[in-house]
């Protein structure tokens, strides 16, 4: 029998763990690498607090409950001679069980529904943004009043060698991107969300921010983030087999800061439309090609045009073929296979250098050059 006490002992000995886990965590969550951040928005901080509020109340509860049942095995046991009290039908015990939880979950009601309300509120944003799951690729949109809106893809810049196990993996592996998301600093950021093929889900831990994209829906979420840094993120929904490798990254910067990426931005969509009426000898077209298809094209068709996950571009009869089909191929993508449309995705000046590179690259040697108003004209017609 002082085995069995003994092995009752140690069972307890569980609920207390648990409570000095909730203990350390609570004095120092921010170290902890089991629990959740409290990140850098006000939001944020309040899930957190939640978080711990309820883990400790349910550890002093777990606690209390298997203490009491514990006790009353060991010390109430039929071989100590104990007679079992008859209370089963006792109108206070009834009430008291019934009572005391209602209360319980009235006081943890209370924190959870403002917690709610805060994260839900997303009234008075600063700016919007609009995003955009692919497979496997966010795209951003920034939304003004004036209607000069600035869109980009963001991409994983891991590069291959590493994913491929031929270097050693970066300190961010898999969590680094070729067009981070920049927002200021003590500025509220409303998040339009959705998905233009499956269900993705847009989840930066230390933003506070987890939201559903969903094709045909929008939905909103909201940050304010209080710290200069740079937070990443991932997709948090099963998407395909490259669900892993669209990470996320946020860059919150001071407003001067942005102010200045942001006019960045916008010459570069200036200087866009003015390539547009340019005309490109073959080795500028073959330059900024195959920067394009390092980016947009290597994961999937390989880094010599080999294939893998696509077909080969080497010696293929589209990158070798009649150029208006070649052209259709990468605008409209290959309805029923991984082949994406890039006509949404990259610029017409991009799209040009890259099939242009694709006819004369891994051996190809076709001699054909394709200018940006090629491209506009094959979308118009």
């Amino acid at each position: 029998m002082c085995f069995e006490a003994k092995r009752l002992c140690k069972l307890a000995l569980g609920p207390v763990l648990m409570l000095m886990t909730a203990m350390a965590m609570a004095a120092g969550g921010e170290a902890s690498q089991v629990n959740m951040p409290p990140g850098v928005t006000d939001v944020g901080k309040q899930i957190y607090d939640l978080h711990m509020l309820i883990l400790i109340i349910c550890t002093v509860i777990g606690v209390g409950v298997f203490g009491v049942m514990f006790y009353s095995i060991i010390y109430h046991r039929k071989s100590r001679g104990v007679t079992p009290a008859t209370f089963h039908e006792s109108t206070a015990v009834e009430i008291a069980w019934t009572v005391v939880p209602f209360i319980i979950l009235i006081a943890m009601a209370f924190p959870a529904t403002s917690t709610l309300l805060a994260i839900y509120d997303n009234d008075d944003a600063e700016m919007d943004i609009l995003i955009t799951g692919y497979q496997w690729k966010w795209k951003y949109e920034y939304l003004n009043e004036n209607g000069e809106n600035i869109s980009f893809f963001s991409n994983l810049r891991t590069p291959q060698s590493e994913i491929h196990n031929t270097e050693a993996k970066g300190e961010h592996y898999l969590l680094e991107v070729d067009e981070p998301v920049v927002i200021p600093v003590n500025t509220k950021v409303r998040f339009l969300v959705t998905a233009n093929d499956v269900i993705h889900s847009w989840w930066v831990p230390e933003l506070a921010v987890k939201k559903d994209a969903i094709p045909g829906f929008i939905n909103e979420a909201w940050t304010k983030a209080t710290e200069e840094g740079i937070y990443r993120g991932q997709c948090a929904e099963l998407c395909g087999k490259d669900h892993g490798f669209m990470p996320i990254v946020v860059n919150v910067v001071s407003r001067e800061e942005y102010a200045q990426w942001l006019d960045a931005k916008q010459s570069e969509a200036t200087q866009v439309k003015e390539l547009m009426a340019q005309t490109f000898t073959l080795d500028e077209l073959m330059e900024r090609g195959k920067a394009v298809y390092d980016r947009s094209c290597m994961a999937c068709h390989g880094a010599n045009g080999e294939g893998g996950v696509g077909k080969a571009i080497a010696k293929s009869p589209v990158a070798m073929g009649e150029l208006g089909t070649h052209l259709d191929v990468g605008i409209n993508g290959v309805p029923g296979t991984a082949m994406q449309a890039f006509g949404g995705q990259i610029n017409d000046v991009d799209m040009a250098a890259v099939i242009t590179y694709q006819r004369n690259a891994f051996g190809n040697n076709m001699g054909d050059m394709v200018q940006p108003i090629d491209v506009y004209n094959h979308k118009k017609g």
